[in-house]
């Protein structure tokens, strides 16, 4: 009787994470998996503009459309995992990622466009490489307050949690 009791608050925990109290753990975890989609698609863009000769600004324009993308396309595939029709996880990723990915790319890109000389590093300069792990980590710690605020009103990727039994 008391496992069974403490099976259900535990649950009920669970099921009400995403609404009021929430952790920094919980928001760090939420920001951590949106950075990873950011990041590879950052680095992937600028790959593809490097090679293709392209400018800053449209390097740096493919490289956000790409981050949204893969940011989207880690969450669709845990949604999609769940059974979920692709049309609802799409609106559940859309609506789990889209400002936790904008404000991470705002602060990615503008650190990136403000350090001087970052926007002419290339892939190969050591430069490039710490200039975007410190970008990626001043948008991993400005975006995790955003999360926890947004989990913690039921938006962002608190709607992702229901799918994720």
């Amino acid at each position: 009787m008391q496992h069974e009791a403490h099976t259900h608050q535990h649950q009920q925990q669970h099921h009400d994470s995403g609404h009021g109290k929430v952790s920094w753990r919980m928001a760090a975890q939420a920001t951590l998996h949106c950075l990873t989609g950011c990041a590879i698609g950052e680095v992937l863009g600028m790959i593809i503009g490097t090679a293709l000769g392209w400018g800053n600004m449209p390097t740096m324009a493919l490289a956000i459309v790409l981050a949204f993308g893969f940011g989207y396309a880690l969450t669709l595939r845990g949604i999609l995992k769940a059974g979920v029709d692709f049309r609802t996880a799409f609106r559940v990723a859309l609506a789990a990622d889209t400002l936790s990915i904008a404000v991470m790319e705002l602060i990615d890109n503008g650190v990136i466009a403000l350090w001087p000389g970052a926007m002419d590093a290339h892939l190969t300069d050591a430069m490039f490489w710490w200039i975007l792990a410190l970008a990626l980590a001043a948008a991993f710690v400005i975006t995790t307050p955003v999360n926890k605020w947004m989990i913690g009103r039921g938006k962002g990727h608190a709607v992702v949690h229901q799918y994720h039994h």
